[in-house]
């Protein structure tokens, strides 16, 4: 006799089940799934202990036929496809016939049903077996109640985690369901206590302060961008705002939510340098594209997507970020976001309304100015700063002629770099992200205490020159053939048998940013020329630095090269703390930020300026309550 035979329906099911029910967010994740597609309004998940004790879905969506009841226990039963050709044309969330099933086969289950039509259905599974089923008089949609959760598979139950935990992963399968479907109306309640609650009426916005709070949500900005093949939509948060995981990255294809690296790496991209190592965004979008582009039937829990066109999204993607950032004031609060959520509770209506989704003016300063004041107190005069009569540290007299032009003289006693060598002030126009401001003075020889009509702003001033620096230098990384400079004695470099052997292999790359390494007998290498803009003083450090780059990626492509090295010569050749600026030194180096592409981070995402707005110093100061 063979060997093979095949599995009843009870078993496969419950292997089934290994892969489609993992945990009870797998669970409500599925039957909330359902629920949408069953095109419901609103849907109501009540669970205990963490759902380990019950989950219970309800919604008023279109219910289950009669005939249909039964069927849709059975394994590989869906309504969703009949076809071959339709698993690549698929619009809903579920399709695979294979939730309902598994849930069954690992759990005791209650259903409640109604198509509003005539009287309702009531089923009771137990553990894959049918015990009871009758007629009822339930109201239109669908109510499912699972109990005893793996109580017939101790080995799951056992792996289980705290009830803190499982509840964790249920609250963010529902975030995720609410922030996807902001036109559904949800309701999640924990041991009778209320978790999360949205309304339904299709504003994503008030969906995100739900979940993440008010402070949170009033730093979103709004993403929109179409090709041909996908529309774009959602919000991105501002680089102050930031995580230390991916899990903050919540992607929508077609309503459904994904995990996509190539995604979240045109994400990062789109934010590059503005934020530091080794944090993270916030940000939701969803992706609407005609199905043929894209097979979800790549993991079990459908939490893969598979593009056809993956290259032309992760653009789109990238472009559509990176251009909200970059018509956008970065320029974060002196406050955290607790705190100026506090300050404002007050002046809060009870309704969340937003006037636009792009961050604006404090409504006071609005009205200040409207009215010709700035909120400050009568007695008080500010002269206009650019009649030269701002404020100083120091006692060197500010000249108007010079006022936006750097310094020419030199100061070897300082041994510094120049504040601002790299940018003519005089070509192109300052940023408009960036408001002028005016230099009032200097803390701790560090940081540039700076004024406007709008309120005070202190500035990193090595931070500043960081960003001015590279991006002077990563424009020049890729032109050196003009701007050589000979060497009377070349620069030696040695290295071991094995560092020669990958410096060898990567010469070409090296050449490419101006670096020309000449084999000098055993390990050793020269350089005979250098790009004039290296850091001054600084050559063969630089030169070294880069190549050690490369001995540590032992591959690396030319983009990144390029980006490595000029964030390198940056941070070598910006101002140091504890350097005295003068007047105009500070003002060079403000309106040479404010022409920079990204002026609010150094390279490394450090923030360089913060602000303290005219409201919030007088809220700190109780001049308004």
């Amino acid at each position: 006799m063979g060997k093979i035979q095949q599995l009843d329906d009870l078993l496969s099911n419950k292997i089934a089940a290994g892969e489609v029910v993992e945990r009870p967010a797998s669970i409500v994740k599925e039957l909330v799934e359902n629920s949408i597609d069953a095109n419901s309004s609103r849907i109501d998940i009540e669970v205990d202990e963490g759902g380990l004790s019950r989950i219970e879905i309800i919604d008023n969506g279109d219910g289950i036929e009669s005939d249909d009841l039964l069927t849709a226990f059975q394994r590989h039963a869906t309504s969703k496809i009949k076809h071959e050709n339709d698993l690549f044309h698929i619009r809903t969330l579920g399709f695979r016939g294979e939730a309902l099933p598994s849930i069954a086969s690992v759990s005791k289950v209650e259903v409640k049903t109604c198509t509003g039509a005539g009287a309702g259905d009531e089923l009771s599974i137990q553990f894959g077996k049918v015990i009871d089923q009758k007629k009822s008089d339930s109201r239109k949609g669908t109510s499912i109640e699972v109990t005893q959760l793996f109580h017939n598979t101790p080995a799951r139950l056992k792996h289980l985690k705290t009830v803190h935990t499982e509840l964790g992963n249920i609250t963010d399968v529902v975030n995720r369901q609410a922030m996807a479907h902001p036109d559904v109306a949800f309701h999640l309640k924990h041991n009778g206590k209320t978790v999360l609650r949205t309304a339904g009426n299709g504003d994503l916005l008030q969906v995100i302060a739900g979940i993440y709070g008010m402070s949170v949500a009033k730093k979103m900005l709004k993403v929109k961008k179409d090709t041909l093949d996908y529309s774009i939509s959602g919000f991105t948060a501002k680089p102050e705002i930031t995580r230390a995981s991916r899990q903050y990255v919540s992607l929508f294809i077609n309503g459904r939510y994904i995990k996509n690296f190539a995604i979240y790496k045109a994400i990062e991209r789109a934010y590059h340098t503005l934020l530091p190592i080794g944090r993270h965004p916030i940000v939701i979008l969803s992706i609407e594209l005609d199905p043929i582009l894209v097979d979800v039937n790549v993991h079990p829990g459908k939490l893969e997507a598979r593009f056809s066109k993956e290259q032309e999204l992760t653009k789109a993607v990238e472009d559509g970020v990176a251009e909200v950032l970059r018509h956008t004031e970065l320029i974060p609060s002196a406050l955290n976001p607790k705190q100026q959520s506090i300050q404002k509770l007050k002046s809060e209506q009870p309704s969340f309304q937003f006037a636009s989704y792009l961050p604006e003016t404090d409504n006071k300063m609005k009205l200040d100015e409207k009215n010709g004041s700035t909120g400050r107190d009568p007695i008080e005069h500010v002269e206009e700063p650019r009649t030269g009569n701002t404020v100083q540290s120091s006692n060197e007299p500010t000249h108007t002629k010079d006022r936006y032009e750097y310094r020419q003289e030199k100061q070897p006693e300082q041994q510094e770099p120049e504040l601002a060598p790299d940018l003519d002030p005089k070509e192109g126009a300052p940023s408009s992200r960036v408001p002028p401001m005016y230099p009032v003075g200097q803390v701790h020889g560090t940081y540039i205490v700076a004024q406007n009509e709008q309120g005070m702003y202190i500035i990193d001033q090595h931070a500043a020159q960081e960003r001015i620096k590279y991006e002077f230098y990563r424009e020049k990384v890729g032109e050196f053939e003009h701007e050589v400079q000979e060497l009377l004695v070349p620069l030696t470099f040695e290295f071991t048998h094995t560092e020669a052997q990958v410096i060898e292999a990567h010469q070409d790359e090296l050449a490419s940013i101006g670096i020309f390494l000449e084999p000098f007998g055993g390990n050793t290498f020269i350089v005979r020329s250098h790009p004039q803009w290296f850091p001054s003083g600084e050559e063969q450090e630089t030169i070294q630095e880069i190549i050690d780059q490369i001995l540590s990626e032992k591959k690396t492509d030319l983009k990144k090269l390029r980006e490595d090295a000029a964030i390198m010569m940056s941070c070598k050749g910006s101002i140091k703390a504890n350097r005295h600026l003068k007047n105009d030194e500070m003002i060079a180096l403000i309106e040479t930020l404010r022409k920079a592409g990204d002026p609010f981070t150094c390279p490394h995402g450090r923030p360089i300026i913060i602000k303290f707005t005219t409201y919030e110093m007088e809220k700190m100061f109780k001049r308004v309550m």
